[in-house]
């Protein structure tokens, strides 16, 4: 009877060239470095086919970066367990100051085999094109908010101060454009950045038009859907939240998501002494900041209003019922530690924590666990 193979390929990828290493199943088997190979999607099929042929079963892993899942996918396709690995929960030594291909290679193929390496989620090419859209309309917004502080501080610069409270609405353009500097060089400045305000503003509400043309065919889109039902929750914060999360069944209970999300507070305790600290702020952030900012909505009274009202109809009555939980039990939390006296900032990420729980659990009712 033939003896069972079974191999474990560490990939450290790049764009012109990955390095392989290759583990043999038993536990102090060999790790012996494969060697570089082309990085081509059909040089890597042949690759991964010819060491596929030299065992019974082959796991392969790589690290997450910005090569994509590309490689993943192949792998997938060709029939063979692969494993996307999170670059920061990789265990690496203190003293360690070398860093190669071919040990880092080597370094996965070893860990992969020993069960420590941690997985990222990877999402179909579906979901990763809506998360592309939404972080190039996070990207887009970043920008424009770039382009109209370029405006204040060159206006601040030369002593021009808006006498209105809000700016960039109809009247602060009105303002802008009104404004006269003794010099035509400063004149063309000043009209300059103005229009890059506006070519910046006509891109964030492309792509948010987009986002909504595309939502209605997406997967996810009854997720996103029942998640607006909550208050200070809109169509981007909705869809911004699943693209970057993902399938929030891979979470067993909400603690388990607000611990990724980092919105738990750090802990360092020891005998008798406790110490615990600000949240952990790990993971994504562009996830983690969606919840604070919409938990300053919920200093207000429990109310629902027209327009929210409206996608309370298109839900079902568990998801309406769980909306409106949320609003008495977060508003009547924001006002009980306003009245502590707890910083905003602590109160509205507090309040973001427990928001959290709530679309965890909206999202469950929509898509339950199995």
């Amino acid at each position: 009877m033939d003896e069972y193979r079974e191999a474990f390929v560490g990939i450290d990828v790049a764009k012109l060239k990955n390095a392989i290493a290759i583990a043999e199943g038993e536990r102090d088997g060999e790790v012996r470095y494969f060697g570089e190979v082309d990085a081509s999607l059909v040089n890597m099929t042949r690759v991964v086919k010819r060491i596929a042929s030299k065992y019974d079963r082959v796991h392969f892993c790589y690290e997450a970066g910005p090569t994509g899942y590309g490689l993943y996918r192949l792998i997938c396709e060709l029939g063979h367990h692969c494993t996307v690995v999170a670059p920061s929960l990789i265990p690496r030594k203190p003293g360690d100051r070398v860093k190669t291909n071919r040990r880092d290679a080597t370094g996965l193929a070893r860990l992969l085999r020993a069960g420590e390496l941690t997985a990222v989620w990877v999402p179909d090419a579906g979901h990763e094109a809506m998360r592309d859209l939404v972080r190039a309309r996070a990207a887009a917004v970043e920008t424009l908010r770039a382009q109209r502080q370029q405006v204040s501080a060159f206006l601040l610069k030369h002593g021009r101060y808006y006498p209105g409270k809000t700016t960039w609405g109809a009247r602060y353009l009105r303002w802008l454009q009104a404004q006269r500097f003794e010099h035509m060089v400063q004149q063309m400045v000043l009209h300059e950045a103005i229009d890059a305000v506006r070519v910046a503003g006509e891109r964030v509400r492309r792509l948010e038009h987009t986002i909504e043309e595309f939502v209605p065919s997406w997967s996810l889109a009854p997720v996103v859907l029942a998640l607006q039902a909550l208050r200070g929750v809109d169509l981007v914060v909705a869809v911004t939240f699943v693209a970057e999360i993902g399938d929030l069944r891979r979470f067993s209970n909400p603690r388990q998501l607000m611990g990724f999300l980092g919105l738990v507070p750090g802990e360092r305790s020891t005998g008798e002494t406790i110490r615990r600290f600000g949240i952990t702020k790990a993971g994504n952030g562009r996830v983690r900041r969606l919840p604070v900012e919409s938990a300053w909505t919920y200093r207000h009274p429990p109310r629902v209003g027209t327009a929210k009202l409206h996608k309370l109809e298109q839900v079902s009555p568990k998801v309406r019922e769980i909306a409106w939980k949320a609003q008495t039990r977060l508003t009547a939390r924001y006002r009980a530690l306003s009245r502590r006296g707890k910083k905003m900032t602590v109160v509205c990420t507090a309040i973001a924590r427990e928001l959290v729980g709530f679309m965890w659990s909206v999202a469950s009712e929509v898509q339950p666990i199995v």
